[in-house]
C-alpha cells in the first residue's frame, strides 16, 4: 500500500536559450582576369616527296612473270605481254620506274599564343557598425 503525501512542486525560475546568427565581413577579395597575347615564330621542318615516272623499253623474254622489285629509292614495275608463237612465252615489254626524291625545307611563320592571368587583391573589410 502506497502512502500519499501532500507534496506539490512549484517552478520558480526557468531559463531558455535563444541563438541568433549575423553575417560579419572580415575581408574582400577582388579578382581581375586579363588575356595577354604573344607572337611567336615557329620553324617547322616540312618534307616534300616527288615521284618521277620513267618508262623504259626492255623487250626481254621471260619464263614466268617478274614481281615488282625495289632498287634503292626506285620501284620497278614490270609490264608483261603474251605473244602468240608456236608456244606461249612471256616477254617483258616495258618497265615503269618510279623514283622518289625527298627534300626538306623550313618554313617560318608567326602564330599567336594567348595566356589568361589573374591578379588577386585583398582589400580590408569596410567599416561597418553592428546594428542591434
Amino acid at each position: 500500500m502506497a502512502i500519499e503525501t501532500d507534496r506539490e512542486t512549484i517552478p520558480l525560475v526557468e531559463e531558455t536559450a535563444h541563438v541568433d546568427k549575423r553575417r560579419h565581413v572580415t575581408g574582400i577579395v577582388r579578382v581581375n582576369k586579363r588575356i595577354t597575347q604573344e607572337e611567336q615564330e615557329i620553324d617547322e621542318p616540312q618534307s616534300v616527296e616527288k615521284v618521277e615516272v620513267e618508262r623504259v623499253p626492255v623487250d626481254r623474254w621471260v619464263d614466268a612473270p617478274e614481281p615488282v622489285r625495289q632498287e634503292g629509292d626506285t620501284t620497278i614495275i614490270p609490264l608483261h605481254e603474251e605473244v602468240a608463237v608456236v608456244v606461249k612465252r612471256l616477254k617483258v615489254v616495258e618497265e615503269v620506274r618510279m623514283t622518289r626524291h625527298r627534300s626538306t625545307h623550313h618554313r617560318r611563320s608567326c602564330i599567336t599564343l594567348r595566356r589568361a592571368e589573374a591578379d588577386i587583391e585583398r582589400l580590408p573589410p569596410p567599416d561597418t557598425e553592428d546594428r542591434n
